[in-house]
């Protein structure tokens, strides 16, 4: 028998908040194993301990950041909404079923005025990734990379072509060492300095670009397969135990994602004490730079194979075969090309004897010259390069790079569906960054409260992978062991 349901719920009750949260609720499990002191310590110098109004709590201020990236809540105003009505998220950060939420337009302007020019937002993601070390999910031996796009808040139509300089990129400085070092061997005069100059050095290299009017810290993408448009890059790297984010990089999406990769590489070296032993990357990596870089630090590269051009039905440059003690090319004919010249490019060109090519049977499928000569380029790092690609060819850089679409990609993935990350909430390179740090912070939250309530740490995830690849081992016992590099045998 169905009974009368009352209208109202005008009913007094005595509750205690704590007993409505159940035990298995996310924030309940976040509570137990992160220690939120630490923000008061990096907060303090932008707090006042003797005069002006009280202002929100700073661990309260970033725990309600957290749940607005934690739960993916598209707007500040929306989330000021959602903790009024929440009992777990007024739980989590202190709050009584009775007590009064900050208004949405307080907490905004705390957070775009007392943190603006700060280094908060990074020194949480730092301390949360150090503590994700202390337990054991992150050991900086393998890391993967990618970067991802984040559409700003620009409409795409309203820009202004501008003109900005031309900046080269810091390892333009070591290329030109290695040029001008292979001129000399081969008897030739090195090149002279040169600048980022027109001829005659009567100003700066310049170039045109699109600049947003509503964003001009964003950049305009227009890269194949990809939505066109003002966008920003993450450039993002994840440990391989258990997808831990160790570094977020954000640029405009105009930049490269090469351009900046060793260098946030190195910073992990650095803020961390990473010993990296490989990496995984894709085919976008796929420079000299990178690869002689790689190749110089020790660590074993690992990156996707990149479809080299060329004409069908042509023969390719894998088909001419090079001998580094002769330094020259040989092709499918046996014949010889030789080195001609080295170019400010670092491209090493090698030439064809027309009197051999030009009654060549082959020479239809080797090349449409009207001198009848075959033109092979090698750059100075062209040794880093093959090396690099060797690397992917083994059996461990196969299931080095298996793992990529598990880690980095899924990361990604994770971010965008769950965390609001497929838009930029703000606009200006700095705010976009403060995004990017908060949705790795809470991300990295997630995935300690997931391991340690497991029972699993990283070290135990780390020796079952490589418990899982040795029996893939013995049940390919073609396969050579010496491809299992030093810390998976340990």
């Amino acid at each position: 028998m169905l009974k009368k349901v009352s209208d109202t719920q005008s009913k007094m009750e005595f509750v205690i908040i704590d007993d409505l949260v159940p035990d298995d609720h996310l924030l309940r499990k976040i509570y137990k194993v992160i220690d939120f002191s630490f923000i008061l310590k990096r907060t303090a110098h932008l707090y006042c301990s003797d005069n002006g109004r009280p202002p929100i709590h700073p661990i309260i201020f970033f725990k309600m950041l957290f749940i607005g990236y934690l739960f993916g809540i598209r707007s500040e105003r929306q989330l000021i909404k959602e903790i009024e009505v929440n009992v777990a998220y007024r739980w989590f950060l202190g709050y009584g079923l009775t007590d009064k939420i900050p208004h949405h337009s307080i907490f905004s302007q705390n957070r775009r005025r007392r943190f603006n020019d700060s280094t908060v937002f990074e020194e949480i993601f730092i301390d949360i990734v150090k503590l994700g070390i202390e337990y054991g999910l992150v050991d900086g031996k393998v890391l993967y990379s990618d970067s991802t796009h984040l559409k700003a808040s620009a409409n795409k139509g309203k820009f202004e072509v501008i003109q900005v300089e031309v900046t080269p990129q810091s390892y333009l400085n070591d290329l030109d060492e290695s040029v001008n070092t292979d001129r000399e061997a081969h008897g030739k005069k090195p090149f002279p300095p040169k600048d980022n100059r027109f001829k005659g050095g009567a100003s700066p290299r310049m170039k045109e670009i699109k600049s947003s009017k509503t964003d001009p810290d964003s950049g305009y993408m227009t890269r194949d397969r990809k939505p066109q448009g003002f966008f920003y890059l993450d450039h993002r790297t994840v440990d391989h135990l258990v997808n831990f984010i160790t570094d977020v990089h954000i640029t405009a999406a105009n930049v490269n994602d090469s351009t900046c990769y060793i260098d946030r590489l190195k910073v992990q070296q650095e803020r961390f004490g990473f010993d990296v032993q490989a990496v995984g990357l894709d085919a976008g990596y796929d420079t000299a730079n990178i690869c002689k870089e790689l190749v110089d630090m020790k660590i074993m590269g690992v990156i996707g194979y990149r479809r080299l051009g060329g004409k069908k039905g042509f023969f390719r440059k894998r088909d001419f075969v090079y001998n580094a003690d002769k330094d020259i090319y040989t092709c499918p004919r046996s014949k010889v090309l030789r080195y001609r010249t080295t170019n400010r490019k670092g491209s090493k060109v090698y030439v064809s004897d027309s009197s051999d090519c030009k009654n060549c049977p082959l020479l239809v499928k080797c090349t449409e010259s009207k001198n009848h000569q075959k033109i092979i380029s090698r750059h100075v790092w062209e040794e880093s390069k093959e090396i690099i690609h060797k690397n992917r060819l083994t059996f461990c850089g196969k299931e080095l790079y298996k793992r990529r679409k598990e880690t980095i990609e899924r990361s990604f993935a994770n971010a965008k569906q769950l965390h609001g990350y497929r838009y930029a909430k703000y606009r200006g390179i700095e705010r976009v960054r403060e995004q990017a740090y908060m949705t790795a912070v809470v991300q990295n939250i997630k995935k300690i409260v997931k391991y340690l309530f497991s029972g699993l740490s990283g070290k135990r995830v780390a020796r079952f992978i490589a418990f899982c690849l040795l029996i893939y081992y013995v049940l390919n016992e073609n396969r050579a062991k010496s491809h299992y590099p030093e810390f998976i045998l340990n």
